[in-house]
């Protein structure tokens, strides 16, 4: 897994979101470097490349304004440094209940933020109300160098419905079988991101700035193409997006004899980083076929990582594969 090329900006003609890409950092070599698991998924959410270049409405990188964008060897020092002291990050993510793994990927989000340098964080999952119901909330609301922004975040894994174009939006379904790429990026234009400039948003705002807001999204997460074959990608993809495989249970047997090295399932709380599992972690053939015995006929979209040998006896993630019942995406309920 690599980092898009961050060495270089690029005009905002460069492509249709706005998405300027000016660190450099090699993600690998810095994720081989981080052994916390919670430090790792922190990393990988800040240097993972987003799913899209091309998107309905503005997409900004929430540090693009911070010296760590355009100083990338800050940034890798102070991961570096929650991996040797990852006590404030683990009593950060501690204080939220809620263990939906969108909600993990915030709360990284607003950990890292509340501490970048050249940014404010003002408000996380701010509430928008109206009466008595509420409309919705703000995921970021930060000031930069560049002014106030409201910044909506999403993790998605959207798998491609075999046989269908993978040009289109429509193709790419979430693991559960109701999400969609297309109603997700529908919902973030007309909903998400013109929350803030509803009069109810407006009269919120107010109460932390009187400057004038500019909204933006981040779309960060996996492509998951049918196993074996193509692996084409939704129109406007990141060249650079990360990227799986799937496969339905009955042709399990063929993908375990076609590839080399075990398998792990993977929770859902595991999904971000790359797994990095010690030898005492990893599964055995037995362990993995007693798993998938027990798995009923219609369970939910299971995510495995192919494992590879890495330093110092442990682990290391090398592809990715959802494991999904037959006649998926028609079962299972929603996962994310």
């Amino acid at each position: 897994m690599r980092c898009p090329d961050y060495g270089r900006k690029r005009p905002a003609a460069a492509n249709q979101s706005g998405y300027a890409q000016p660190m450099t950092l090699e993600f690998a070599e810095l994720l081989h470097r981080l052994r916390h698991p919670r430090v790792r998924d922190l990393a990988w959410v800040l240097l993972a490349p987003p799913l899209l270049l091309a998107t309905p409405a503005p997409q900004r990188h929430p540090l693009q304004e911070s010296r760590w964008y355009r100083q990338p060897g800050l940034l890798a020092d102070w991961l570096l440094h929650q991996e040797l002291d990852p006590a404030a990050l683990e009593n950060w993510l501690a204080r939220a209940s809620n263990r939906r793994l969108g909600l993990y990927y915030e709360r990284l989000w607003q950990f890292a933020l509340s501490r970048a340098p050249d940014v404010e964080l003002l408000a996380a999952n701010l509430p928008i109300r109206l009466g008595g119901q509420t409309l919705g909330e703000l995921d970021l609301v930060l000031r930069d160098p560049a002014g106030v922004q409201h910044c909506e975040l999403a993790i998605k894994f959207y798998l491609r419905r075999a046989g269908a174009d993978p040009l289109r939006h429509d193709s790419w379904v979430g693991p559960g079988g109701r999400d969609r790429l297309d109603l997700k990026l529908a919902r973030l234009q007309q909903h998400q991101l013109g929350l803030s400039a509803t009069a109810e948003g407006l009269a919120t705002l107010r109460e932390l700035t009187e400057h004038d807001l500019a909204a933006s999204l981040w779309l960060g997460g996996y492509l998951f193409a049918p196993w074996p074959g193509d692996t084409g990608a939704p129109a406007g993809a990141n060249p650079t997006h990360l990227r799986g495989r799937w496969v339905p249970r009955r042709d399990w047997g063929t993908v375990i004899a076609a590839m080399d090295g075990p398998w792990q399932p993977l929770p859902r709380a595991a999904w971000l980083a790359p797994a990095r599992l010690a030898p005492s972690q990893a599964w055995d053939r037995r362990q993995l076929d007693e798993w998938l015995a027990s798995l009923p006929e219609t369970f939910q979209p299971q995510l495995l990582a192919g494992l590879a040998p890495g330093p110092d006896n442990h682990w290391l993630e090398r592809e990715r594969l959802f494991l999904v019942p037959d006649g998926w995406p028609d079962l299972a309920p929603d996962l994310l």
